[in-house]
């Protein structure tokens, strides 16, 4: 019997070698740690179970029975993050280059159907050369397989994505059908065809940092939600970011105990904004002084910066908040924006996690770029997201809100709970100066009438009151007064029952 122990225990430390010492000190040298690594630092201490450890790949061809690993790649299993269970697998870049096998993909196929059962979260972290070549087809069917399970699980578990290395080719398609997606700067990368393919077909010098690296992705595709500087601080983030999520779609995220005072005045936000009203401000600083302790998990603040979407807690509960940004094209939503905010929106609807909704907007962006580029599509993303929303939506304007853009954000119309605005706020089709030059062409040519069209023109439109007279806001509240109404709304709506019309599923303006 003793024997046999030893046996299994040598078996298990050979398995925790992966690929062996050589390519261990060969990832290190690359500034990134081992797949069991990052798992240590990702869950709580000694709550990792391990799955399929000596599990190997079935590979005949091209000598490959030669060489067999336990583990085959990747490392699975579950384990607790603050207390709470959650389903992991990590690539193992030291084993074959972390490429997927037919029995890669099962280990992951294994965790994920675990977690779609037991009703709990599964992170990936994804280090991988890609399809195993060896394997051909085989390989192939496992990366649909998981693109399945990916598609099964979305909106029933939340799914995320670590890109702590290579993932390239038709890899990315799991990572972007995930919930969000977190890189790593200079050692992670994404894209479905590589600079040597880009060269050979378009022409294009480009590396791989430049055409799929972190930055590309955090600030110009949108594709990523965040990046970190290492792996460490990466897996700490996601640590924290883990937990403002409920574990499934029928539960609440959790609540924390929070010292922030829930009837807090906040003086400062009665002169937050400027006499000028064409003069921005940062809405950022509004949010921080609503939440609670300042506790703010912005997602994608590189990328469509003219919105702020992120996650925070009021009172303990976790909730969504999306916000027009001034400081960013005046708070314009633009195509890029109305993308983001809307698939922010609908995360938070598929997990019942209330939305809150600052408004400064004077419109949509204006130009050919934009209607070109499906400007009208693509706001009706945002649109559609908050009209089909049954989660309590709470809506504050605090300055502009201006023609179609006043209706998307959240308004009553689209079944808005609470809409309040500050009163700063500027409820109109249009601002004063291109109403009056509609309204009274006629006077063009003279400034001085135009200048009293204007004048009147803002004593009537430019204030909250006449939206408030036809019941489209609930109040008009001290801006100081903004925390404590919030988390009165929030308790007021805590029990919200609100059921969309049957249907097998939306038809989204995709």
């Amino acid at each position: 019997m003793k024997d046999i122990l030893e046996r299994l225990e040598e078996k298990r430390a050979e398995a925790k070698l992966g690929g062996g010492q050589r390519r261990i000190d060969a990832q290190h040298a690359k500034g990134k740690l081992t797949a069991r690594e990052r798992i240590d630092l990702l869950l709580d201490e000694e709550s990792f179970e391990e799955l399929d450890t000596f599990v190997v790949h079935r590979c005949h061809d091209f000598d490959m029975e030669k060489n067999k690993v336990a583990g085959d790649g990747v490392v699975t299993g579950s384990g607790t993050i603050n207390g709470r269970l959650v389903y992991v697998y990590a690539q193992d870049f030291t084993v074959f280059g972390g490429s997927l096998s037919a029995t890669h993909a099962q280990k992951i196929l294994k965790v994920m159907d675990m977690a779609l059962k037991n009703r709990v979260p599964v992170i990936g972290l994804s280090d991988s050369g890609g399809a195993r070549i060896q394997e051909g087809v085989a390989a192939l069917g496992g990366y649909a397989d998981i693109f399945q399970q990916n598609v099964l699980a979305s909106g029933v578990i939340p799914q995320i994505s670590v890109i702590m290395g290579p993932c390239a080719g038709g890899a990315v398609y799991s990572p972007a059908i995930t919930d969000f997606i977190f890189m790593v700067k200079n050692t992670s990368y994404m894209f479905v065809t590589g600079p040597d393919v880009v060269k050979t077909v378009t022409n294009e010098i480009v590396s791989q940092e430049e055409l799929g690296g972190a930055v590309t992705h955090t600030s110009k595709s949108g594709v990523a939600d965040k990046a970190f500087d290492n792996d460490v601080e990466c897996l700490a983030q996601i640590r924290r970011f883990f937990d403002f999520l409920p574990l499934h779609n029928r539960e609440k995220a959790p609540q924390r105990p929070t010292f922030d005072y829930d009837e807090r005045i906040e003086q400062s936000l009665d002169t937050i904004i400027p006499s000028n009203p064409n003069k921005p401000y940062d809405m950022r600083e509004v949010i921080l002084k609503l939440i609670d302790e300042g506790d703010f998990f912005e997602m994608q603040p590189d990328y469509a910066a003219n919105i702020i979407t992120g996650f925070a807690r009021m009172d303990g509960e976790t909730v969504g908040i999306v916000a027009n940004q001034p400081m960013v094209l005046a708070g314009c939503l633009d195509i890029n924006s109305s993308k983001k905010a809307a698939r922010f929106v609908r995360f938070c609807d598929a997990f019942s996690i209330p939305l809150i909704t600052l408004v400064d907007v004077p419109g949509f962006l204006p130009g050919t770029a934009q209607e070109y580029g499906g400007i009208i599509k693509h706001g009706a993303k945002l649109l559609f997201a908050y009209g089909e929303a049954t989660v309590p939506k709470i809506t504050i304007i605090t300055r502009k809100a201006y023609g179609g853009a006043y209706d998307v954000m959240a308004s009553k119309h689209l079944r808005g709970d609470l809409n309040y605005a500050w009163p700063t706020a500027e409820i109109a089709v249009m601002g004063a100066k291109g109403a009056v030059e509609i309204l009274y062409r006629k006077d063009k040519g003279d400034p001085e009438l135009l200048a009293e069209h204007s004048e009147k023109y803002e004593d009537k439109f430019a204030n909250p009151f006449v939206a408030a007279e036809h019941g489209f806001l609930d109040e008009v509240i001290l801006p100081r007064n903004s925390r404590k109404r919030i988390i009165r709304g929030l308790r007021m709506l805590a029990n919200k029952d609100l059921q969309n019309p049957w249907k097998k599923h939306d038809n989204i303006p995709l």
